[in-house]
């Protein structure tokens, strides 16, 4: 019966991980064409105490940032450039993605164990 209730609480600490994670690829998405923003990277630790997933301290990107060339923007250099994002869409749709159908998968597997231990407390009232 623990094993069950232990799966709801992995699969939920899952769901809350993935769901924070989507939340900076979201921020990430939508500061594109800040200049100066440097993509923020999320990663995950195993709580010890309790076996569950959680995120991590969030770290910024530190690969150098786009030049972009726009001589009439305040923030350009004497040479007509300045700092873009380090922001790849490609890479942040597929990170959405991949946050999408991890919290997918723990979803699951949490209705797989809320239906077995709604059968055993089923079973248990008979």
């Amino acid at each position: 019966m623990s094993d069950l209730i232990s799966s709801l609480s992995f699969s939920a600490s899952g769901m809350e991980a993935q769901a924070n994670r989507l939340r900076h690829v979201s921020e990430n998405i939508s500061n594109v064409d800040t200049p100066g923003y440097h993509r923020k990277l999320v990663s995950f630790q195993e709580n010890v105490d309790s076996g569950t997933v959680e995120t991590g301290p969030v770290q910024l990107d530190r690969s150098p940032l786009a030049k972009v060339y726009d001589p009439g923007n305040p923030l350009a250099d004497e040479t007509g450039h300045y700092d873009g994002s380090n922001v790849n869409l490609v890479v942040e749709v597929a990170d959405a993605r991949e946050a999408q159908r991890s919290y997918e998968a723990n979803l699951k597997i949490f209705d797989q164990a809320r239906q077995m231990t709604q059968g055993l407390f089923d079973l248990l009232r008979r």
